[in-house]
């Protein structure tokens, strides 16, 4: 398993290295909602604890969406919402939508009043299940997958 981190790490480094963190390339503007959505996040900088991502890997994940102008993403661990919130905010630029699954209902919760404050809700799907169970029912394909949850079950999810 130590193998398969490694190797995913080394993939986020390289993609750190060869994605900027520009705007460009967007297709839907909407200054109102990334006005929100940036007060939002500027506003909870300092409380994003609880198993989220941090900062410059949301910026990656929402540059890599912009880039590529993937539409249909999944998430497998929803937490408290902070990568959802930069994968759903490059999705209301590309027209997509994001499913996010989340396992503890108390985080789920929390999470959906997050992606409401931000002003991103009809960008997500969020769905409180066991993603063991309901990865394999999702109809796909996906663009993009983000999974951050328990690591011993990646090569399960995909």
């Amino acid at each position: 398993m130590k193998t398969i981190q490694m190797k995913c790490l080394l993939l986020t480094l390289a993609l750190a290295g060869l994605i900027g963190f520009a705007e460009a390339g967007e297709i839907n503007r909407n200054p109102e909602l990334d006005g929100r959505v940036r007060a939002f996040l500027e506003s909870h900088r300092s409380s994003w604890q609880d198993m989220n991502v941090p900062i410059s890997d949301g910026k990656l994940l929402y540059d890599i969406i912009l880039k590529h102008k993937y539409q249909r993403a999944l998430e497998i661990g929803t937490s408290t919402g902070r990568s959802a919130i930069w994968m759903a905010w490059a999705l209301s630029k590309t027209g997509g939508k994001l499913i996010t699954i989340e396992i503890d209902a108390q985080r789920y919760n929390e999470a959906l009043q997050n992606f409401d404050e931000a002003g991103l809700s009809q960008y997500i799907d969020a769905r409180l299940a066991d993603a063991h169970d309901l990865v394999k029912d999702l109809e796909g394909p996906f663009d993009f997958v983000f999974s951050d949850a328990d690591k011993d079950w990646y090569t399960n999810y995909f």
